[in-house]
């Protein structure tokens, strides 16, 4: 049986300010690295640079939509795309 493609996703969390409503930090993938800010009250994610932002783009909504009230400023997190790059 062959394996599934895979890619491990690491995401750190630089800056979680509940007044702002938004999250800031730094997604790894492979040999791409991104910045995002996610404004949880408005469901909007801008991730930086624009150089596979479409590779991760919907991967790390999709954690941040599940995870991100359990997220804190400081720790690091893995999650798994369902594709290889």
């Amino acid at each position: 049986m062959r394996q599934k493609p895979e890619t491990i996703a690491n995401l750190s969390v630089r800056e979680y300010s509940f007044s702002k409503k938004q999250i800031k930090g730094v997604v790894e993938a492979s040999q791409f690295k991104w910045d995002f800010i996610w404004s949880f009250n408005k469901g909007s994610l801008l991730v930086y640079p624009p150089l596979g932002k479409a590779l991760i783009e919907d991967a790390l909504l999709r954690f941040l939509l599940k995870k991100d009230y359990k997220l804190e400023a400081g720790n690091e997190y893995k999650f798994t795309i369902s594709s290889k790059f």
